[in-house]
Formats: C-alpha cells, sequence, structure tokens
C-alpha cells in the first residue's frame, strides 16, 4: 500500500507540473507577425502581467504566465504562441544559463511619447507608424509642450526627420515656393515668438536643452534620420548663429566652425557644419552618398553579437530573427565612424565600410540611440511618397529594432544601469 501511495502522488505531482503552462511568443523565423508581437507585451505590462524578455533564445522571446487574454489577444492580432509546460520552461531556462542568453524582467509600461510638429502626418514617421500598428499607446508633443516642461511626464520620447538647427529642414532650394513648406516657416516663426525666441534656431536649440536634460534625468531617447545628426549640430552651435540669411534674415556668425563645442554633444565630435542653404545636408557626419553609390540591392547593415549576461543593454538593443539588415536612405542615412565618440557602442555597422548605422550611449542617468535612416521599408522615402502599409512588412527586422527601443524602458533598473 505504502509503495502504491508514493507512485500516486509522484504521478499526481508529474501531472500538476505538466499541465501548468506558460505562453512563449517565439521572435525568431516561426513568428507569423513580428512587430504586432511587441504590441502583445505591452498589452501584457498594461495588465501588471509579469513578462520575461529571453534575450537571443530564438529571436529575442517573451515568456508569459499563462493567460486566457494574451492567449485571445495572440489569436485576434495573428501572432505565434506556444504554450509550454513546467518541465519545457525549465528545459528553456536551463539552455539559457548554459548559452550566451539571459532573462530579462519587464516591469512595468513605459509613458511613450513622440516629438512631431502638428502639421505632420502621422504616417510620415516610421516610429509612429510601427506604435499604430502594434498597437502601442503614445502621446505627441511639440516645443511648447518641452520647453515648459511637458517631456518629465514621459520615459521615452523619440524624435524623427525634424530639423533642430532652425533650418527647416534645408528643404529651401526644392521646396522654398511649395505651399507646404511656406506653412512650416510659419509655423515655426509663431511659436519661436510666442514663446519669446527672437529666431527659430534660438528656440529649436532651447529645446534640445530640454531633451538633453530630459536623458540626464533618466529619459530614454530615441532618434531617427535628420534629428540624430541635426540634435548634436544645435548642441555644439548652442548660441552660435550657423543659420544662412535666408533662415533667418542675418548672416552667420564669423570663424562658427572653430566655436563649436563637441563637449555638448552627446554622440558625435569633429565634425564640419554645412552652411550652404542650397545644400541638402547639415554636416560631414551624414554618409548618404556612400549608401546611394551602393544601390537598394547592395544596401544592407550588420548587428553586433553582444554577450547577453554581461551586455544586456546593447543585446536588448540587437533582438532580431537576422543579423544582416537591409539598409534604407534618409537625410541623415548612417553616421561616418570618424565621427563617432569613442563612448559610444556601435550596434549596427555597414560592413568594410566606413558607415555605422545605428549605435547607442548613456548620458547621466538615460540613455541615447539614434538610427540613421527613415523608413525601414522604403527606401528612398521622398517627400508625397504614400504612406509605408506595415500588414505587408509584418517581420521587418528594420522596425523591430525600433520597437526594441520602445520596449528597452519596461526593463527592470538593475538590468539597465549596466
Amino acid at each position: 500500500m505504502r509503495y502504491k501511495t508514493i507512485i500516486i502522488i509522484t504521478l499526481l505531482i508529474f501531472t500538476f507540473f505538466s499541465s501548468y503552462g506558460s505562453i512563449l511568443i517565439p521572435m525568431d523565423n516561426s513568428q507569423s507577425n513580428h512587430l504586432k508581437a511587441y504590441g502583445i507585451a505591452f498589452a501584457a505590462l498594461k495588465e501588471d502581467i509579469a513578462v520575461k524578455w529571453l534575450l537571443n533564445y530564438r529571436g529575442g522571446s517573451w515568456l508569459f504566465p499563462e493567460s486566457y487574454n494574451i492567449q485571445s489577444l495572440c489569436n485576434i492580432r495573428g501572432v505565434t504562441y506556444e504554450t509550454v509546460n513546467a518541465a519545457d520552461e525549465v528545459q528553456i531556462m536551463a539552455e539559457i544559463q548554459a548559452s550566451n542568453m539571459d532573462v530579462v524582467m519587464l516591469e512595468k509600461e513605459p509613458k511613450i511619447a513622440v516629438y512631431v510638429p502638428p502639421s505632420e502626418e502621422p504616417w510620415d514617421d516610421a516610429v509612429t507608424l510601427a506604435l499604430t500598428y502594434a498597437q502601442i499607446d503614445y502621446e505627441t508633443l511639440w516645443d511648447e509642450d518641452v520647453l515648459t516642461g511637458k517631456l518629465g511626464e514621459y520615459d521615452w520620447l523619440h524624435l524623427h526627420h525634424e530639423d533642430f538647427t532652425g533650418q527647416f529642414g534645408k528643404f529651401y532650394a526644392s521646396y522654398r515656393n511649395a505651399p507646404w513648406y511656406k506653412e512650416e516657416v510659419k509655423t515655426n516663426e509663431e511659436m519661436a515668438a510666442k514663446l519669446g525666441y527672437k529666431k527659430v534656431w534660438q528656440m529649436k536649440h532651447a529645446v534640445t536643452d530640454k531633451i538633453k536634460d530630459f536623458v540626464q534625468k533618466g529619459g530614454f531617447l530615441f532618434a531617427m534620420c535628420a534629428a540624430c545628426d541635426s540634435y548634436d549640430v544645435a548642441q555644439a552651435a548652442g548660441n552660435v548663429d550657423i543659420v544662412d540669411q535666408v533662415f533667418d534674415g542675418d548672416g552667420i556668425y564669423p570663424n562658427y566652425q572653430s566655436k563649436l563645442n563637441f563637449d555638448q554633444c552627446l554622440a558625435f565630435e569633429n565634425f564640419q557644419i554645412i552652411t550652404n542653404p542650397y545644400q541638402y545636408e547639415f554636416s560631414s557626419i551624414d554618409a548618404s552618398d556612400y549608401a546611394e553609390l551602393r544601390g537598394a540591392e547592395q544596401d544592407y547593415f550588420q548587428l553586433f553579437d553582444f554577450s547577453a549576461k554581461y551586455d544586456p543593454v546593447p543585446t536588448m538593443l540587437t533582438q532580431c530573427h537576422t543579423n544582416a539588415v537591409n539598409g534604407f536612405l534618409g537625410q541623415t542615412t548612417s553616421f561616418h565612424k570618424r565621427f563617432v565618440k569613442k563612448s559610444v557602442i556601435i550596434l549596427g555597422e555597414v560592413p568594410g565600410a566606413d558607415e555605422v548605422k545605428y549605435l547607442h550611449g548613456n548620458y547621466g542617468k538615460g540613455t541615447f540611440t539614434f538610427y540613421g535612416g527613415h523608413d525601414p521599408e522604403d527606401y528612398q522615402h521622398r517627400i508625397g511618397d504614400p504612406e509605408t502599409v506595415l500588414d505587408m512588412h509584418k517581420n521587418s527586422p528594420g522596425y523591430r529594432l525600433i520597437l526594441n527601443n520602445v520596449l528597452f524602458p519596461a526593463a527592470e533598473k538593475k538590468k539597465l544601469k549596466t
């Protein structure tokens, strides 16, 4: 009888643990919709459901406690998931422990802001496209919000093709007579006057100072396209006028290049500023010419492979189902490596070239990540081009990198401090 009792108890224990389930959302090539999967993780955080980010395990998968709501969301949104029992989970954790993998707990849903002018169309920004498609909540703000302190209400801020030098995107040569360009100039000049600035560039430089303060206090900054280099150009210039008279009515400061302070920059140093209003370029940082020479068929960049246990932050930012990502152009497509500060971590670069596509760094208590190019699934996006339909690119590696950055602030704080 005693022997039979032991067998029964053992079977009951085995049955209990075998039936206990977790939900695994794989992020390797078995995933049917990588982009919407990020929205599932955010939905779980919103409901205070614990989420484990399995770094380097099957493309950076997630593990959730058994939840009917999560399963239902996956089914509704077309996201692939698997149910795993306790024995399976033990095996997964053993594999993670023995390999270049790690587990990061996601603690809370970050509050997300996108810096965007009121006239900007939502589909002209890859991040707002990604957030909308993945069904992740965000709010928008602009210069007045930033300068009056509203930025402090958010955890994460995105900047896209904004021109922080006050030169209206350097579209003067091609579009100065276009109605949309005239409206953009008017809107910015009116905002500058309202906020007490004589020049638009003075307002924009002040905005970059506030954003830098946001990062210094622990904020997460993500920038793409022209925002990457125009931000650091504005920071280096400070109170120095580097704007031609066609933009602000007066001339550029004499010897402006020698007055630049690269210590104020987040990511770049020792670059040359381009002040010609007829040249569609802010500085020597951008390597767009190199990418254009390669052409779409030959343009790609390589993600670096980091140690998940010792370098969890860059590992989180590079989670993907491939380490070779198709390139894409922008006003600022990529960055000449020689102008990237030595303290900055390079996350992705063009093999065999002097080009950094994707970088990350720390400033104060916060971080910044710069990602060159405009739209990962529209190689040469032009003004007036139609919206990118992400349902046709649901497994986009380039867009995954954007969403890694959105999810990154949710990670447990001790991992973010490494």
